[in-house]
């Protein structure tokens, strides 16, 4: 069995330093070098700390935005550089109008970044709420090119735009230096992955993205360690692990484009549990994300690029 911390299951394998302080609900993980992950219910924020500021990849929830910044500061006393989102949910940019506010102090505003997909989303979902949101909530600094980098506290920085995976705006973040890869909702390793079908999130998408991790990541000695891999919840990884998981995705993928093939419908798909093999471990009878969802935005997903 593996050792708890909080909610979150992290192998003592798995991280190099073991050691992590609490603020209320947060947990401050170092991952490696330069990166910490801070980790709560609502999930996880990547931080890079170093002399020319705080990087936060991701901003949690507003609720926790002042616990979220007293855990950064027990990291730095810098201003917060540059915030990173890696898609538009409000549990990953939810905090980013406080944070802005909070962490301001250097010659520049925090820059806030994220894929032009993810901008329109995120200005769209506004408008449709008739909301009045400031710039500096958005990532007005986006992206549209298949990569950007740039070099933050002594490392080179490279975001990875994965189109059509949990959604279509996500962004894989690569700390070169410190080798660690913050992945979003991209990869959670706790349960099925979570495919946003109305913000343009495909089964396959998800499938390339965590190819794309894979290309990312080296693994050290006997498969473990290595390149980390902080997930949008859940415990700190290795390659091993998302080895695993894109693994069980891509068969549960082929078992539900057989049986759609051989002319069944969404419900019968979902009576022949297609996952049951792996519900085990990643699947949930309710909730937000349920098992029999995630069947169905496969189904939904495979059915559409026919």
């Amino acid at each position: 069995m593996k050792p708890l911390l909080l909610t979150f299951a992290i192998a003592s394998w798995v991280l190099p330093v073991v050691s992590a302080q609490s603020v209320d609900e947060i947990s401050v993980v170092h991952v490696q070098k330069n990166v910490y992950m801070l980790a709560s219910r609502a999930g996880n924020v990547a931080v890079q700390v170093g002399d020319d500021g705080v990087l936060l990849v991701d901003t949690g929830t507003a609720p926790m935005a002042q616990k979220l910044f007293a855990a950064i500061r027990t990291l730095s006393n810098k201003p917060i550089h540059t915030i990173i989102n890696t898609h538009l949910h409000a549990d990953h940019t939810g905090g980013n109008l406080a944070l802005v506010k909070l962490g301001a102090g250097g010659p520049q505003p925090p820059r806030v970044m994220g894929h032009e997909n993810t901008y329109n989303r995120m200005v769209a979902a506004a408008v449709e709420a008739n909301a009045n949101t400031p710039a500096a909530a958005l990532p007005m600094n986006a992206y549209f090119t298949p990569t950007r980098d740039f070099f933050l506290n002594g490392e080179a920085i490279v975001l990875h735009h994965v189109p059509a995976a949990h959604t279509d705006g996500d962004t894989l973040v690569h700390f070169r230096g410190s080798d660690v890869v913050a992945t979003g909702d991209v990869f959670n390793p706790d349960i099925y992955p979570v495919i946003d079908i109305a913000n343009g999130g495909t089964v396959s998408g998800t499938i390339a993205a965590l190819n794309h991790v894979l290309e990312i990541t080296v693994p050290a000695k006997y498969q473990e360690g290595g390149t980390y891999v902080v997930p949008g919840h859940g415990r700190i990884c290795d390659e091993a692990e998302v080895v695993e998981y894109r693994d069980m995705v891509t068969i549960i993928r082929d078992r539900v484009a057989d049986l759609a093939k051989k002319g069944l419908t969404l419900e019968q798909v979902k009576a022949a549990k297609p996952s049951r093999d792996y519900d085990g471990d990643y699947g949930a009878m309710s909730g937000a994300w349920t098992t029999e969802m995630f069947v169905e935005a496969v189904y939904r997903t495979i059915n559409a690029t026919k």
